[in-house]
């Protein structure tokens, strides 16, 4: 998740580190994203860039209206998702900064003593 100073995902993460254990069994990373959504190159889903959505307004809600998308309910957003990741065919089809972070978690899980 992104990792914004502060945040609830923050908290939880400095939380999990104080576990016994934690700190070599452990990694937490972040990503530089609002939502995951945007880790999808926008030319993948037929558009410049991703729009930009005011805090003051619901990310989610507003991205699917800023594509046209039906954007109220908690079904229009998970069917909105599923139409987004649709388009995602191939690793070149995502950031490459998502795909470092991947690749980084990968190998602190593989790395052998």
């Amino acid at each position: 998740d992104h990792l914004v100073s502060g945040s609830k995902e923050e908290r939880i993460a400095t939380e999990a580190m104080k576990a016994p254990g934690a700190q070599d069994n452990v990694l937490i990373v972040g990503h530089p994203y609002v939502d995951i959504w945007q880790a999808i190159k926008p030319g993948v889903i037929g558009i410049q860039a991703w729009p930009q959505i005011p805090r003051s307004e619901d990310w989610k809600t507003g991205m699917l209206a800023r594509l046209g998308l039906p954007n109220q309910t908690a079904r229009d957003i998970g069917l909105g998702w599923k139409k987004l990741l649709s388009k995602v065919n191939k690793f070149s089809d995502l950031e490459a900064t998502l795909l470092g972070r991947v690749e980084y978690m990968i190998d602190f899980v593989t790395v052998h003593d």
